[in-house]
């Protein structure tokens, strides 16, 4: 029996969705506040919903009873300043959880991390799986609990846990909607003005979703994958997405300085309103920073090809017309 944590967020649901296509029937978790997303409705007889929250121990034990592969999908994530403790502290207790049970009952697990917890190369070098986040110097809450959170799996792996670690650039898809990365196609739509300087790794969700079963199905242990389809200019990727819509794209360079003063803005503007800031420092800065992702350690293992990035914003686009 397989289980998905996370199934209610836009990987999860579409990993789960992904298995179940392929004959599967599986239990996901979810915490009981949280409502099955609209792609999973039509598969309703093929997935066991249990209500289990990774921080809840006993809940999650029961969760994975009978289960043999465990796809952990489930992370806290927030801009907020005031959020950053609970989440690191919530994502890895959460993943250490999961992971002493998977321990104790001999389960295989695919472990969703993030290229936030991957390091930096050399400038003009791609960045590859054998790159390590300092946590010394990183301020970004986000990326030291996914770090922190890869460690507890990386333990697992040293106490004879069966498991593979997926790092996925930014995962791009139609059923995000307009939330996380929709958020870019959404600004876009709306008229955007700006672009930022930066290069950063894009991938389709269903990509990451086939990569992740694929891993599943090798027997592959103690290994790390970075999951990118093509590392594009953020100029590039706004122009494609501008073009897609029939929209005027951003035709001014938003300069580091620039940067820092939006951030600064939207910091007291979330203050204010109690809102999560629409962009914070760490994004801010990330946005005008060149970051290349090296993709062939997963070509290499399950001989995959991604989806070109271009294919992906079309339909991400004819899907939010309608």
């Amino acid at each position: 029996m397989i289980l998905v944590t996370g199934a209610t967020g836009f990987l999860g649901a579409e990993l789960a969705k992904e298995l179940i296509l392929r004959g599967n029937n599986i239990r996901c978790t979810k915490r009981s506040s949280s409502s099955i997303p609209q792609i999973l409705q039509p598969y309703a007889a093929k997935i066991e919903w249990v209500d289990a929250d990774l921080m809840d121990f006993d809940a999650l034990e029961m969760a994975l009873e009978g289960i043999t592969q465990v796809y952990n999908c489930a992370a806290f994530v927030s801009l907020k300043q005031a959020d950053k403790e609970p989440m690191i502290r919530t994502n890895v207790r959460g993943t250490a959880n999961l992971v002493d049970i998977c321990v104790e009952k001999g389960m295989r697990m695919v472990h969703t991390s993030s290229v936030a917890a991957v390091g930096e190369a050399k400038p003009g070098e791609l960045i590859t799986e054998n790159h390590h986040l300092d946590s010394s110097t990183e301020n970004d809450g986000y990326a030291i609990s996914k770090l922190e959170s890869e460690m507890e799996v990386w333990r697992g792996i040293a106490e004879g846990l069966d498991a593979v670690i997926v790092n996925p650039t930014i995962i791009i898809g139609a059923s995000a909607g307009t939330a996380g990365s929709g958020q870019i196609f959404e600004t876009v739509r709306q008229g955007l003005k700006f672009y930022t300087g930066g290069t950063i790794g894009f991938v389709d969700v269903q990509d990451v979703a086939k990569c992740m079963i694929a891993l599943m199905e090798t027997d592959i242990s103690g290994e790390r994958y970075i999951i990118n389809a093509e590392n594009r200019p953020y100029k590039q990727i706004f122009e494609e997405i501008a073009v897609c819509f029939g929209v005027k794209p951003p035709a001014t360079l938003a300069k580091p300085w620039m940067m820092e003063l939006a951030w600064r803005g939207a910091s007291v503007l979330g203050f204010l309103t109690g809102k999560a800031p629409a962009l914070d420092k760490t994004s801010a800065r990330a946005a005008s920073v060149t970051r290349e992702f090296d993709n062939s350690k997963i070509k290499k293992a399950i001989g995959f090809e991604f989806k070109p990035v271009s294919e992906s914003i079309k339909e991400i686009c004819i899907t939010l017309r309608h």
